[in-house]
């Protein structure tokens, strides 16, 4: 009996790891293509109204028929030059490019719009990000927080490790403590020199930097020493803070 009862645990530990499995190789990959704007100052807000008036029911419209899974548009609030940001996001890197092209026939008819945009706005950088973790399923706050790095390339999948098994669990209890609205982690596809990206919102700002303090304090603190390896191979970052004014999920 006891022969019979072992190969019945075994048989059942067999399908629970397989489960898992599948259940991981199930989870959808998500790439993010974003555009990162250099804009006058004084004509922003018509960009911002060309976007939401014009923009926006169209990016809606290929949410609602799966030619992507979301996007977004950011303003600046503090940080460097950039002054805008537009994304969206797919499963794939091929579905983003399939997306840019049919963006491409349905913006074409914007005119004076068109050319006003090019005006203020008139120069960019583009960068595809490949998500590797975040707080899925949660609803972002309207005050986002970016962290753009720079690492050693020949150990950055070594961040990537330690993101996920030390300083993942950290972004979840702020989390779920209430002091966070959702986070992110996003490795370099294409673009410039920045090879990670750590994002995080909030309901405000005045919140989001709150959190942000207490997590330095916490993820890099003296007796941590996942703290001070990650910190060796993404030593410099670029900070910006964004006011998220349009977002579909």
């Amino acid at each position: 009996m006891s022969i019979i009862r072992n190969t019945i645990v075994i048989l059942v530990l067999c399908v629970l790891a397989s489960t898992v499995q599948a259940q991981e190789a199930e989870e959808p990959s998500v790439f993010t293509y974003a555009t990162y704007f250099y804009c006058d100052v004084n004509g922003q807000d018509r960009v911002d109204e060309i976007v939401k008036t014009m923009d926006a029911p169209i990016y809606d419209q290929m949410v609602k028929e799966g030619l992507i899974m979301g996007w977004g548009w950011l303003s600046h609030h503090t940080g460097g030059k950039w002054r805008r940001i537009s994304y969206y996001q797919a499963p794939s890197v091929a579905g983003l490019l399939d997306a840019q092209a049919e963006m491409q026939k349905r913006f074409a008819d914007r005119g004076d719009a068109d050319r006003d945009f090019g005006a203020i706005c008139n120069a960019h950088e583009d960068y595809i990000w490949e998500v590797e973790s975040g707080s899925s399923g949660k609803e972002r706050g309207k005050a986002g927080f970016s962290v753009y790095y720079r690492c050693d390339e020949s150990k950055e999948e070594r961040a990537d490790e330690i993101f996920a098994k030390d300083l993942a669990p950290v972004f979840d209890k702020y989390v779920a403590a209430g002091k966070l609205s959702s986070w992110g982690w996003s490795s370099h596809w294409v673009g410039g020199a920045f090879r990670r990206l750590q994002t995080m919102t909030a309901s405000d700002h005045k919140t989001l930097l709150a959190a942000r303090a207490e997590l330095i304090d916490e993820m890099y603190a003296d007796e941590s020493e996942a703290g001070k390896e990650f910190n060796a191979i993404c030593g410099s970052h670029s900070d910006y803070m964004w006011d998220i004014e349009l977002e579909t999920p």
